[in-house]
């Protein structure tokens, strides 16, 4: 018996990027995962505010992401210095209180955690000590220019950019490794890494997005959304990024998912009672995954619209028991 042959079609990567991006090309080689896939949601209303709501990504909190900055997992963003990470451009400062922070910070940090260290921080601090103004711009700051919310340009500061990176990157061969002197140290000495970094810095990789909205009857209330800071998320610029470390299956083997790895953050971002309804629901879902995998059902269970990159990773190293439970 002849069997009628099976013409196979090729269904084309939706890439999400222009084809001669070097995100496409990224895309292509299989370092990175295309950004567009399903994803679940979790909306709830803030516990102290009925006026404030709440639109969490589970798809990306749940996901197994960690950051691999200075390590070899990272390709940076630019592959012709990838020690640096994403890094180059240096940061924004958010308002008045994130550049006191890092001025505190720079204060108290010890000499050997950064490589790039400005000649002229100490006389600047001196200066600051003796509750004089100083003349000059801290010596880690310059002035650059950032869209408003009218979309014009508007003088901004950011970290200084030294080498091609910011001046607080350190980099390869550094007594402290390659990777931001800031977080460094505060992960070495026990600080909040959300107040000694730039917010902008500590909440990578979550996004954090608010907007009033109408609700219809005449109410309104302030709606923040919680999820992935996607190549996207960098404007224009993220498709000329040579790599980007969000979707790569490479940075999701982390055993613990988001929303535990980074709960400082978390709360930082959203208040500590909202972060509990957050924990609780996502803890509920975790323990029904658990008990699916301790009845036989299956080794892994991922619930939902689990992130593709974790889904690759756990495919290409499996867990490797009942202590390596899913956490999705």
């Amino acid at each position: 018996m002849n069997c009628p042959q099976t013409e196979l079609v090729s269904r084309p990567v939706q890439l999400g990027f222009p084809a001669s991006s070097p995100a496409a090309a990224s895309i292509r080689s299989g370092a990175e995962l295309p950004p567009d896939f399903p994803r679940e949601w979790y909306e709830f209303t803030d516990p102290n505010d009925p006026e404030h709501v709440f639109s969490i990504d589970l798809t990306w909190l749940e996901s197994h992401y960690s950051c691999q900055f200075g390590t070899g997992t990272c390709r940076g963003i630019d592959a012709a210095q990838s020690d640096v990470g994403c890094c180059v451009h240096g940061a924004f400062l958010c308002d008045e209180e994130d550049r006191e922070q890092l001025v505190d910070a720079v204060s108290r940090m010890p000499a050997h955690f950064w490589q790039l260290r400005p000649t002229g921080a100490d006389a600047w601090l001196a200066e600051r000590a003796e509750d004089r103004e100083p003349d000059a711009l801290e010596p880690w700051l310059e002035w650059d220019e950032l869209d408003g919310d009218d979309g014009e340009p508007e003088p901004a500061l950011k970290t200084v950019v030294t080498d091609g990176a910011c001046i607080f990157a350190n980099r390869a061969g550094w007594s402290t490794g390659a990777g931001c002197a800031l977080h460094q140290w505060g992960s070495a000495t026990g600080e909040d890494l959300t107040v000694v970094k730039p917010e902008v810095c500590w909440q990578l990789p979550l996004r954090r997005l608010e907007d009033w909205e109408d609700r219809g009857d005449g109410s309104e209330i302030l709606r923040t959304t919680i999820t992935e800071y996607t190549r996207r998320g960098w404007g224009e610029g993220g498709e000329d990024f040579d790599w980007y470390c969000t979707t790569s299956p490479a940075c999701h083997a982390s055993p613990h998912p988001v929303w535990l790895s980074h709960r400082q953050e978390l709360i930082a971002l959203m208040g500590a009672d909202a972060y509990a309804v957050l924990a609780e629901h996502c803890g509920r879902r975790r323990a029904a995954a658990d008990a699916l995998r301790d009845s036989g059902v299956t080794r892994d269970v991922m619930l939902g619209s689990p992130h593709p990159a974790t889904v690759a990773a756990r495919r290409s190293s499996p867990p490797a028991g009942p202590d390596q439970s899913s956490n999705l």
